[in-house]
């Protein structure tokens, strides 16, 4: 008699405990999120901000696999070649567009072997010099740089990388041209700023962030339109370097060949979930600012960014094959 009070008390208590969770129909895959990054990572965050918020959305279990490697390609190639149901994506970012011309043979075509879904955001990035550099601002920095070619150093955490792809632009845009020093990664590039090794170095908020306000590095301008709100007095490179503009993006990408159904169906639930308040307070930290769009904005936008990184590749002269 007790015993049989005591499992109907349990029971009791389990179906108090589970009422209110999630509960996803067994016959329904789960969709999983391909991301060419270790853990941890900005990339990363991203990835897993956003299964967050298209589990609920979608009510389907979301997970993250990492795959890093060849510059995400390794998790691209997996996405390529991925069924057609749209339950395996690729959360890519600027690599995705930069590889295109940056790698001479990759075993997917950017352009037809996916399908674009939606960007989920843009994160800027920031031009800083050492705490004794002699200019201030971005307009004696060229004038300095014109009179003395290849006499001021650049930091490069990463080649090939989005930083790169910026310091080229700005150099192209600029008309200048600085030493380029190679770092595995941007931390070890940021202590040789502080260090005062190396002169000039664009890097990401969340690595400026912590240096700001005092006097161990100096910050010259920021890579966005408009300020940055972590940073509102670095003017926009490009009020001085017309034309200029430079951000890393993040975006989610599909296999060719899904249905449009299930495209649509996606790109509602990504787009939903990156305007949550949630994914906007965990992009922020980094400098990101949610950028969502149609998949046909997307489409046009990858096809736009690999042409304009074709130029700058080649401006670098790096290739990694």
């Amino acid at each position: 008699m007790h015993q049989s009070y005591l499992r109907a008390g349990l029971l009791a208590v389990i179906l108090a405990c589970t009422t209110g969770l999630p509960t996803y129909a067994a016959d329904k895959p789960p969709l999983k999120l391909v991301v060419g990054a270790t853990p941890g990572g900005t990339t990363d965050r991203v990835a897993r901000g956003i299964a967050q918020q298209m589990s609920g959305i979608l009510g389907q279990t979301v997970i993250v696999e990492n795959r890093p490697g060849a510059g995400g390609n390794i998790a691209a190639d997996a996405v390529a070649r991925a069924p057609k149901d749209g339950n395996t994506l690729l959360i890519s970012f600027t690599s995705f567009t930069v590889n295109a011309t940056l790698y001479k043979k990759l075993p997917f075509d950017p352009e037809k072997d996916f399908t674009p879904i939606t960007m989920l955001a843009e994160v800027p990035s920031v031009l800083v010099a050492r705490k004794n550099f002699p200019a201030s601002d971005i307009s004696s920095l060229i004038e300095m740089a014109r009179k003395e070619p290849g006499k001021y150093s650049f930091a490069i955490g990463g080649m090939g990388s989005s930083l790169h792809m910026a310091t080229a632009s700005f150099e192209m845009g600029a008309d200048i041209k600085g030493l380029n020093v190679p770092y595995k990664g941007t931390s070890p590039a940021m202590q040789d700023i502080v260090g005062e090794q190396v002169d000039l170095m664009f890097a990401s908020a969340v690595n400026v962030m912590p240096l700001a306000g005092g006097e161990r590095i100096k910050i010259l301008g920021v890579t966005s339109p408009e300020p940055m709100k972590q940073f509102p007095s670095a003017p926009p490179i490009g009020d001085t370097v017309k034309g200029f503009s430079s951000k890393a993006w993040f975006g989610m990408f599909g296999p060719a060949g899904m249905s449009k159904e299930r495209l649509a169906q996606l790109n509602d639930a990504a787009v939903k979930g990156a305007q949550h308040e949630n994914f906007v307070k965990m992009i922020e930290p980094e400098g990101g600012v949610v950028v969502t769009s149609t998949p046909e904005e997307f489409a046009r936008f990858v096809s736009e960014d690999i042409k304009r990184y074709a130029d700058v590749v080649k401006f670098t002269g790096v290739t990694a094959d």
